[in-house]
């Protein structure tokens, strides 16, 4: 069975900035834990980054959560820095793009590129981690199930923080009823 893992939005913003969490800090070594494992098998990793521009309030997404967060080139924007710096040595050694920006809650592009790497999807577990459960996991997990239906979609719950604990948990039980696999869950460190 392939394994690939997807680090959703650890971004500072997320952890420790405008609209982090102590859930969110909390998962930050058991997401560096996740990441190192799968290095250690050599499976394929990927990461994304919630990606907003300066005009960011005047977005549909800007007025329904009117906090700026994510913008493009500031340090909220930044993967937390010891991910980063795994990222970055993995993009090194990868041969397409393994960091997708994306400018609302599902990447895109982070749907094609597996799509477009992945040889036998019924043989295929991807594995979501990150922030947050209840926004980004929750689109990018609904995303791969809907694009790569016959892969296995799984997500860390011990890996993942929502933006409170109650959305958290309303997430993973969503998530089960689109036949995503909830890992770890009742085992979260906050």
């Amino acid at each position: 069975m392939e394994k690939i893992l997807v680090v959703v939005d650890m971004q500072n913003d997320f952890i420790d900035g405008t609209l982090g969490t102590q859930e969110a800090v909390s998962i930050v070594p058991n997401v560096i834990d996740k990441i190192k494992a799968y290095q250690k098998e050599n499976n394929p990793i990927y990461f994304t980054k919630d990606t907003h521009t300066q005009d960011y309030l005047q977005t549909q997404e800007g007025k329904n959560l009117p906090v700026a967060h994510c913008i493009k080139g500031t340090k909220g924007w930044e993967l937390q820095l010891q991910i980063g710096a795994l990222a970055e040595k993995i993009q090194k050694g990868a041969s397409h793009p393994i960091i997708f920006e994306k400018g609302i809650f599902g990447g895109e592009e982070l749907v094609k590129t597996l799509r477009e790497v992945i040889n036998k999807p019924s043989q295929t577990e991807i594995e979501l981690v990150g922030l947050c459960t209840d926004i980004c996991v929750l689109s990018n997990a609904i995303l791969l199930k809907t694009y790569i239906p016959e892969a296995v979609i799984q997500v860390d719950a011990a890996c993942c923080a929502g933006v409170t604990p109650k959305t958290h948990n309303n997430a993973l039980e969503a998530m089960k009823m689109c036949q995503i696999q909830i890992k770890n869950e009742s085992e979260e460190v906050f």
